[in-house]
């Protein structure tokens, strides 16, 4: 499978199924598209594809030179660079048997919250149901939990989620004490993070957490009118002057590493890249601002016609970081960080972030979910840190969600950088986790090309 686009000046080729990508000259560019249904047929005679090549009709270059792109062309094909076969839909017949060990639990330390968020999909803390702290009690239960599902796997993640979790902060500090108290004696290391939306945020708070911490979520939306209109405080007062210098503060405590501000797009700031630029010139060099997933009745949900403007959005951030990053001013985007060379395993490539198997949701009182946005959805209740996983067939059924599984995702170029994207969303928006959210393809679509283009810029430097 080959994807092919133009952006900022360079003539990019993606080989879907070996990973390869090309920046090649107009003349190539325009060759692959005709070479690649004759690979395709079995065509391997070199000699047979030129004359073929030759016989279509209004190709504007010289014979010279097109018998030199052909060869080119082909020569990747050879090296197994272009026109790749498929190995991997095979390989997803074993996720179903493979042994599943727990890495990653989000601990939903407080099921409350400070802010009234707008497009808060946890009702300000609430996840359906009811406010709750989580008690010491349940949170080592989880920790045991962890530890006892992990398998001989060493490396394990805690984050330390809500609601808002200094809303619970005594707990969280008592939790790493304890899960730093069982490191040696079963041979694990416990990486901690933490999501927070900085109103209780302190220098007692700051100092333990860039002790503890292994990354840090800083909830900011971006221009104060933006974040003030969908993160105000129960009372309506807006919360961006309060936060943003003690977010500073936590950048630069951290030498502007190993944390990212994280904020949220919506139809009311359809214009986003302003949000990302603004952050970036507050002097935050890890950005994060993703689309709201909404159901269409919300009057700030995304909507297809939305799509063209947002792509474009994309495209001005992705020119303005160029210009940046030559001017010694570049920061990081989340979105447009992408590995070519090394990156995540195959089953990680086809299946996710492990929701439901090896990533799982923790509530205040012990229930176990496939991840945050599930939780408060009975059907989904997959245990308790007490009993462990108790419906196997939930566990099963997230085993076998993969880009294969997704008829959405079987010919798209992106398979393999987004894995199928959210499980959640696909439920949310279609009754089913093997499905896909429209929107958030197209804008992961165009996130990828960006991604692409900024590596081969990078290259160029």
């Amino acid at each position: 499978m080959i994807h092919q686009y133009k952006s900022h000046g360079y003539n990019i080729v993606m080989d879907v199924n070996s990973g390869s990508v090309h920046v090649v000259d107009e003349i190539v560019y325009d060759m692959i598209p005709l070479l690649e249904p004759l690979v395709n047929e079995g065509i391997k005679d070199a000699a047979t594809i030129k004359a073929a090549v030759l016989n279509l009709a209004n190709i504007p270059y010289p014979e010279e030179e097109i018998m030199e792109a052909v060869d080119e062309v082909l020569e990747l094909e050879a090296q197994g660079q272009l026109f790749a076969p498929d190995i991997y839909e095979n390989y997803v017949f074993d996720f179903k048997n493979r042994q599943t060990v727990v890495k990653a639990l989000c601990l939903h330390i407080a099921h409350d919250c400070n802010l009234a968020c707008k497009y808060c999909f946890a009702e300000e803390g609430e996840y359906h149901g009811r406010r709750a702290l989580m008690s010491l009690e349940v949170g080592k239960k989880a920790l045991d939990f962890l530890v006892a599902n992990s398998g001989s796997r060493v490396n394990l993640e805690v984050d330390f989620f809500g609601g808002e979790p200094l809303m619970n902060w005594q707990v969280v500090k008592d939790l790493v004490k304890y899960g730093r108290s069982l490191e040696a004696p079963h041979n694990k290391k416990f990486r901690f993070t933490l999501t927070t939306n900085g109103v209780l945020l302190d220098d007692e708070i700051l100092e333990f957490a860039n002790r503890e911490m292994a990354n840090i979520v800083l909830s900011i939306d971006g221009r104060k009118e933006v974040h003030d209109r969908m993160r105000p405080f129960r009372g309506g007062q807006g919360s961006y002057d309060l936060i943003v210098p003690k977010f500073q503060r936590v950048a630069e405590s951290r030498e502007q590493t190993q944390y990212y501000v994280r904020g949220t797009y919506t139809r009311e700031n359809l214009d986003f890249s302003e949000d990302v630029l603004h952050l970036a010139d507050l002097g935050f060099r890890q950005i994060s601002v993703e689309p709201v997933v909404a159901p269409p009745s919300d009057s700030y949900a995304l909507r297809e016609e939305d799509i063209p403007k947002l792509k474009g959005e994309y495209d001005r951030l992705a020119g303005e970081m160029l210009k940046r990053r030559k001017e010694g001013r570049g920061f990081n985007f989340f979105h447009f960080m992408i590995d070519l060379e090394g990156g995540p395993c195959v089953a990680k490539r086809l299946s996710g972030c492990g929701s439901g198997t090896e990533y799982l949701a923790v509530t205040p009182w012990g229930d176990l979910y496939p991840c945050h946005q599930f939780v408060g959805d009975e059907k989904f209740l997959m245990g308790n840190v007490y009993d462990g996983i108790v419906r196997e067939d939930i566990r099963d059924e997230f085993k076998c969600c993969n880009v294969y599984a997704k008829e959405k995702c079987r010919k798209c170029f992106a398979k393999f950088y987004c894995s199928g994207g959210c499980a959640a969303n696909s439920y949310h928006f279609h009754g089913n986790i093997n499905d896909a959210y429209d929107v958030g393809c197209e804008l992961q679509r165009k996130r990828v090309e960006c991604a692409i283009m900024l590596k081969a810029a990078e290259q160029d430097d």
